[in-house]
């Protein structure tokens, strides 16, 4: 089947932003803030303001992530608890917005190929093309489904290959003209329009077709967060978007025009693809007002489960250090089995207290945290982005509903006005409003930085 490229969009190239939808704030223990709503976080009233407040604002889309295992939230840790299935609440978010991008986390490790495929399609039918799938392939839950350990990353990412390629198939088993709806030969569908994959490889053997229509936007979008190699080839070869933490400018441009020349290597158009670092901006109209909400932040971190998280992180005991001391490098084992966000906090380690640290990976796990007024972080973004070490920004709310509410009524309008957001919506679906092209390999561009 011949297929009809997306073309560029004529506006200037502008921001994408996307929010991380978790109603506790991205902060850890911001639940524990007098502001917060965490008595009704799991209700749809919670989520459903969140992706209402982000589309006045005119995100991109809200992000949900997933995880399949609990044990966390016995512990009270709930930043990281999914208590918000991406499926069921994507589907109940349709009809509380109208046009802003749903991306919803599932496992390549823990599901089907056909699966992923039918559920992502129904609901970007449903929604008028505006879901995205964002793939990850796990690195727990296996007591929940019978494995008695984790398979190893690279088992993971060599399953995860194949799962994609499976996925992106049977959206394009359908050709875009294959629902004829002809009356009088009684035929809704030309069956030669709708075609078997028979895919049959080493993880997967997939007949076809897919059972829902092809995708309003063509495909749903197709999202990618993980920085080691393996996720890397996984994110160039099929992503759209790509989720990453860069808390350094020049690394953050070093890793951006890496990833377009990969890109651009695999016959793809780097233009399609935005990098996404997360950001988790704390305002306030003045920089006193924003330094006195972080502190409100700060204290509402509760000091026996900080020390949990930066041991869980660092997979290391802090329990005899005083929070003035460091961690002593020796205790800090690497291995094959580190990811690569494990080394980030090691280094970091090195350079604060562990009190200090309890709090940096409290705010943000690693990604950027900013305390400025609205027209500093702005600029901050705005240097990013022009640098090239960034097509724009997930946000991580650090609070939920104030910190939320802070980002859009007070940051959004500045970099509104500046122009390097949109004001109003362009286009019918997701893929459209934030120029997500598709392009044919022959239109690619050469690499770029």
């Amino acid at each position: 089947m011949e297929r009809t490229a997306f073309m560029s969009p004529s506006r200037p190239r502008q921001l994408t932003l996307t929010m991380f939808t978790i109603g506790f704030g991205y902060h850890n223990d911001a639940w524990r803030h007098p502001s917060s709503v965490a008595e009704q976080v799991g209700s749809l009233k919670v989520v459903a303001e969140m992706a209402q407040a982000a589309e006045r604002a005119k995100l991109d889309a809200v992000f949900f992530a997933d995880n399949v295992a609990s044990g966390a939230i016995r512990k009270n840790a709930v930043r990281g608890a999914s208590f918000y299935e991406p499926i069921a609440t994507m589907g109940a978010l349709i009809g509380s917005t109208e046009k802003i991008g749903m991306i919803g986390t599932m496992s390549t490790t823990w599901s089907e190929p056909f699966q992923v495929a039918r559920q992502f399609a129904a609901l970007d039918q449903l929604s008028g093309g505006r879901i995205g799938w964002n793939v990850v392939t796990s690195i727990n839950g296996n007591e929940n489904f019978g494995r008695e350990q984790m398979p190893l990353p690279e088992q993971r990412y060599e399953r995860a290959m194949e799962f994609v390629d499976v996925v992106l198939q049977l959206w394009d088993s359908w050709d875009r003209d294959a629902i004829i709806c002809d009356r009088e030969t009684a035929r809704w569908v030309d069956p030669d329009r709708v075609r078997e994959i028979d895919h049959v490889g080493e993880h997967f053997r997939v007949k076809g077709p897919l059972s829902i229509p092809r995708s309003p936007q063509e495909r749903p979008v197709v999202v990618q967060a993980g920085q080691s190699a393996a996720g890397i080839e996984l994110g160039s070869s099929y992503a759209d978007l790509i989720y990453t933490v860069q808390p350094e400018l020049d690394a953050a441009i070093a890793f951006r025009t890496d990833y377009r020349q990969r890109v651009a290597a695999k016959g793809r158009n780097p233009d399609g693809v935005r990098i996404l670092p997360g950001i988790m901006p704390i305002t306030g109209r003045t920089k006193a007002e924003a330094q006195e909400f972080a502190d409100e932040l700060a204290n509402c971190i509760y000091e026996p489960g900080g020390r949990e998280v930066v041991e869980r992180l660092l997979d290391v005991s802090v329990a005899d250090l005083e929070l003035t001391e460091r961690i002593p490098l020796e205790r800090l084992i690497d291995g094959p089995q580190r990811m690569e966000r494990w080394k980030l906090f090691r280094d970091l380690s090195q350079e604060m207290t562990l009190g200090e640290l309890m709090v940096h990976v409290s705010r943000a796990v690693g990604h950027r945290v900013m305390v400025d007024t609205p027209d500093r972080i702005a600029d901050s973004m705005i240097e990013w982005f022009e640098a090239g070490a960034c097509d724009g920004f997930n946000f991580n709310p650090p609070s939920v509903p104030e910190g939320m509410h802070r980002m859009f009524d007070l940051l959004v309008p500045v970099l509104q006005e500046r122009g390097y957001f949109r004001e109003d919506y362009e286009g019918d679906t997701f893929r459209e409003r934030s120029g997500l092209v598709l392009d044919e390999p022959s239109t690619v561009a050469e690499p770029v930085g």
